[in-house]
């Protein structure tokens, strides 16, 4: 998402630089880490002013933008820089969460709340924040919302020649050609990713009745554990392991129906990703998953978790080859039309222009 977004900057006539591959993360809610991330923060953030201080006022930045920060990773950089150059401070898809006050990670919540209140622009990119965003800001209208994106382009490309990559596909698997197959495009690591790969494992177990293969493009720490929740499948589960991102397209296109149980979704690219190609979704309802998955038109959403749910509704789809083509061209239609890279970068730069 962070690339999207550099690249939308682009696309609306912005000069995008990277500031800093500092990051703040702290996902094991060490507090001694934090105090030196925090720290190291302070250090990298007086180092940018004194070094943009050198430049000719006219090539110094004229924005801060920083993108995902949250009580696990607070923005020690944005707030100083962009105080000490008196520039606009701009946030893209912060979260705020008050059970988040004490715990391991009180001093990252502060600080990213801090953040946010100085932010004069905060860009949600997924609904399901704004309740615990809009307390902090005092001018609610600082609030906008830019649906999540895209770029469309390859994904529709690979639809509009789907046989022959269905073909190479089932070549390469030794499948058949008109075996359905569903695909999982995800990341292997533990927690919520975990889950899900094992939700996805007990779902599919429940309707063995039926022709299917599961084609699962993924790597990561977890993937022993993805195995695992998947071993039960048998030969139905082909794991391909990592899959470089300019072949993607073509495995989107190959397939028919994209299914992620999507525990602790944000809201999902892959889902963007898959729909872009022409295939419906069957995903878990959370998060902003429904930001880019309308239930009953380009997919079908599930109560997050429930197995037996999310079976039936893949069953569903695959005793209904009318409605899964007709879902996956209302997918690709909304995906043009609302989550491309073009309108994102029309969206931004408005934004952006108000502020400077």
């Amino acid at each position: 998402m962070a690339r999207l977004l550099m690249a939308a900057l682009s696309a609306a006539g912005c000069k995008v630089e990277l500031a800093a591959r500092f990051r703040s993360l702290d996902a094991s809610g060490d507090g001694d880490r934090q105090r030196r991330i925090a720290a190291l923060g302070g250090r990298v953030a007086g180092r940018l002013v004194a070094r943009y201080r050198r430049r000719p006022p006219a090539e110094r930045p004229q924005t801060w933008f920083t993108y995902h920060l949250y009580h696990k990773a607070p923005d020690w950089l944005g707030p100083a820089v962009s105080r000490a150059l008196g520039i606009p401070y701009v946030v893209a898809e912060a979260s705020h969460a008050e059970k988040q006050r004490r715990g391991p990670w009180s001093a990252g919540h502060a600080a990213a709340a801090k953040a946010i209140v100085a932010a004069d622009l905060v860009v949600g990119l997924n609904s399901s924040d704004g309740d615990g965003l809009r307390p902090l800001l005092a001018d609610p209208a600082r609030l906008q919302s830019l649906k999540p994106f895209i770029d469309a382009r390859p994904f529709a490309r690979a639809a509009r020649d789907r046989d022959r990559h269905r073909a190479a596909l089932a070549a390469r698997l030794g499948t058949a050609a008109t075996e359905p197959l569903l695909l999982t495009v995800a990341m292997m690591r533990p927690g919520a990713k975990r889950c899900s790969y094992r939700v996805l494992g007990r779902a599919l177990r429940r309707i063995g009745d039926r022709p299917w293969r599961l084609i699962v493009a993924g790597d990561g720490p977890a993937a022993d554990d993805a195995g695992a929740a998947l071993a039960p499948l048998g030969a139905r589960a082909i794991q391909l392991g990592r899959v470089d991102e300019a072949a993607l397209p073509a495995l989107y296109a190959a397939c028919d129906l994209y299914v992620w149980p999507a525990v602790g979704e944000a809201y999902g690219l892959a889902l963007l990703e898959a729909e872009a190609a022409g295939l419906p979704v069957v995903a878990g309802n959370t998060g902003g998953v429904p930001d880019v998955v309308t239930d009953k038109e380009t997919g079908l959403l599930v109560p997050v978790g429930d197995a037996e749910t999310f079976a039936d509704a893949v069953a569903s789809l695959l005793d209904d080859a009318v409605r899964r083509r007709a879902m996956g061209k209302r997918a690709a239609e909304r995906v043009r039309r609302d989550h491309d890279l073009p309108g994102a970068a029309r969206k931004l730069g408005g934004l952006l222009e108000g502020l400077i």
